[in-house]
């Protein structure tokens, strides 16, 4: 089985976009069948993501649409709950996205294709009109800046995908607040497991203004406006 851990705090706007995509991919033909499970862990919802979530669970066909909550205001709390219950469900395979991200039909099979322990994606931006008069400026810092090719250095919690064992040898994530898939990365480094770091599944990730976590991708790019002048 394969699963799938998507971490949510007040995602009305963008959960349904986000598990339509993931229900697709979970069809996705060059599985060959395997079942997949997609788990959603509602960490301190006061909005309609649990009802999202129920009304998805209900009309799947093709994969298990579950979920869970706690009251930790912290994704790495949310994202190895999400995990633990996958893995006593007997996931082989752990691929981790975020809510406010939309995954390409072919993600996972473009996953487990590579035949390595650890798969880093990168991410992209379809819309940058959220920031109004700054949207060409992160647009331009984005394409100069950003390496979305294959052998890239990015960790994206939005596009990464772990074998079970690895992820367990590795202890998991630690119940950080932020920055819980680079503490995974290291310590998956440190067990000797076999990276892939590709540009070859794909994402589209929201270049949202309501970052949820200080310090994530959604912060760093509000971060951005106001210190970078684009080259003449």
């Amino acid at each position: 089985m394969i699963g799938v851990v998507v971490p949510a705090h007040n995602e009305e706007r963008y959960l349904g976009s986000c598990l339509a995509a993931l229900r697709l991919a979970a069809a996705d033909p060059a599985l060959g069948g395997e079942t997949v499970h997609i788990h959603v862990v509602l960490d301190a919802c006061t909005d309609a993501s649990a009802q999202i979530v129920a009304e998805h669970a209900a009309a799947d066909t093709h994969s298990a649409v579950t979920w869970s909550c706690v009251e930790a205001h912290k994704v790495g709390v949310a994202r190895a709950a999400g995990a633990d219950i996958l893995l006593d469900q007997g996931a082989r395979w752990l691929a981790f996205t975020d809510a406010d991200t939309r995954v390409s039909p072919d993600w996972l099979s473009t996953q487990l294709g590579l035949g390595v322990d650890v798969v880093c994606g990168s991410v992209g931006i379809d819309d940058w009109s959220v920031h109004g008069d700054d949207a060409a400026l992160l647009r331009h810092y984005f394409a100069n800046v950003y390496r979305d090719v294959d052998g890239h250095e990015h960790i994206h919690g939005a596009n990464l995908g772990v074998a079970a064992a690895a992820y367990r040898s590795a202890g998991g994530f630690q119940p950080l607040p932020c920055h819980e898939d680079v503490a995974l990365v290291e310590a998956l480094k440190q067990i000797g497991a076999k990276f892939a770091w590709t540009a070859a599944p794909r994402v589209a990730t929201s270049a949202r203004k309501d970052a949820k976590a200080r310090g994530g991708f959604g912060d760093n790019l509000l971060k951005i406006v106001g210190w970078y002048e684009p080259a003449a």
